[in-house]
């Protein structure tokens, strides 16, 4: 079963995600400029809407701390900080945290992972408690120092004893987070730590063409003499308006596996992640543009197997407005066309439940609506339709 949610989103002048020069990101599309919205960035957004901002109607948050992860290459000095907490000497809490990180196969340089390592909350605890159940072994003098690269990494493992490696191992497995369970995680070193994906998000672009704008800004120095004249600094800043198409997709068996097939972990995360994608919005300069812009039109679509569908080429021609005109009511236009001309050549088949919130009561959707079961309804009963139709299957079914 899979859930798609596609996304029409206007944004006032900002600069949400900028590139390596600090202009806002961008990419060529049906043979124009657009602008864009790097899946990272949305992605990171979401995130952080789920330490937030998603909250049931009680106001009880939708996902606790604890199930939830972090990303980070100082992994080793949040674990010293709880062993030290017990007692411990920070200098051999060290020593010990490196030593139990080795002996799973991820070196540690200069108290850092080698790369960022996406980890569950829970597990930054249990990885304390190992530390301190084989404390002795662990703050012996390590074995291979003077070696490198991939024979350092085999030493530092060899050195360590073969049931703390394969305790690391398995919190490192073990640990499912929500957020993780969605977006998953790869280490090199631990292959069998993988974990596969079960949403895809994609890069945010424009539906019409865009053009970068400038803006030349000067600061004042409040204690400058008065008898001095100029500014104490000044510079320029790039900067785009558009309207967005946004897609992502969630493959809800394969969240239901991530989360250990824990059924209502599965359902408060599909839950997030829905309110999540409404209220993920870049933090990008948003102190000088503040273009807290929530989305416009949202679809969501319920399909019984794989097979998720981006309209993302409903604006391969990218949209053309007049000088009175809008690119809200044009983009929604462009995407239920597309719709209509997708089916009619693909069908319907296995579309479980569709559904949509917007805002207005044009353009009409004739497209959508000839689907059987389409309506238009608020987000909150986007979220309630979308969750009635998810179907979580037991261990032994997958």
């Amino acid at each position: 079963m899979l859930i798609e949610l596609h996304m029409i989103q206007n944004f006032a002048p900002s600069n949400l995600n900028r590139d390596d020069t600090g202009a806002p990101k961008d990419c060529e599309f049906g043979g124009v400029r657009r602008a864009r919205i790097s899946s990272q960035c949305i992605k990171r957004a979401m995130r952080e809407e789920f330490k937030k901002n998603s909250l049931l109607p009680d106001n009880t948050r939708l996902l606790s701390p604890d199930e939830l992860a972090y990303r980070t290459k100082i992994l080793v000095s949040e674990v010293v900080d709880l062993i030290v907490e017990q007692g411990k000497d920070r200098e051999q809490a060290q020593a010990a945290i490196s030593s139990a990180l080795g002996g799973a196969g991820l070196a540690v340089k200069e108290d850092k992972t080698e790369y960022l390592l996406y980890i569950g909350s829970t597990a930054i605890s249990r990885l304390a408690e190992v530390c301190t159940q084989h404390w002795d072994a662990l703050t012996a003098k390590a074995q291979g120092s003077e070696k490198k690269g991939g024979a350092k990494k085999k030493a530092a493992k060899a050195a360590v004893p073969k049931e703390v490696g394969e305790a690391v191992r398995e919190i490192l497995d073990g640990a499912r987070a929500a957020d993780l369970a969605l977006f998953g995680r790869m280490l090199a070193d631990i292959p069998e730590s993988n974990i596969d994906a079960a949403s895809q998000v994609a890069h945010a672009i424009s539906t019409h063409k865009v053009a970068m704008e400038f803006d030349f800004f000067t600061a004042v120095d409040d204690l400058q003499p008065r008898e001095e004249t100029g500014a104490g600094m000044m510079g320029t800043v790039e900067f785009n308006s558009a309207c967005f198409y946004r897609y992502a997709n969630v493959d809800v068996d394969q969240l239901n596996r991530n989360l250990g097939f824990d059924e209502d972990l599965a359902r408060r995360t599909i839950e997030a992640f829905l309110h999540a994608s409404k209220d993920a919005i870049p933090t990008g300069k948003q102190n000088s543009f503040a273009a807290q812009n929530p989305p416009a039109f949202i679809l969501a679509v319920v399909r019984e197997k794989s097979g998720s569908v981006s309209l993302a080429n409903a604006f391969e021609k990218s949209i053309h407005t007049g000088r009175n005109d809008g690119l809200v009511e044009p983009s929604i236009e462009a995407l239920d066309k597309y719709w209509e001309d997708f089916t009619a050549m693909y069908g319907k088949k296995g579309i479980k439940t569709i559904v949509a919130s917007r805002m207005g009561d044009k353009p009409e959707l004739k497209g959508l609506e000839s689907v059987d079961g389409f309506k238009v309804v608020t987000f909150d009963d986007l979220v309630n339709s979308v969750m009635e139709a998810v179907e979580l299957k037991e261990a032994a079914q997958s």
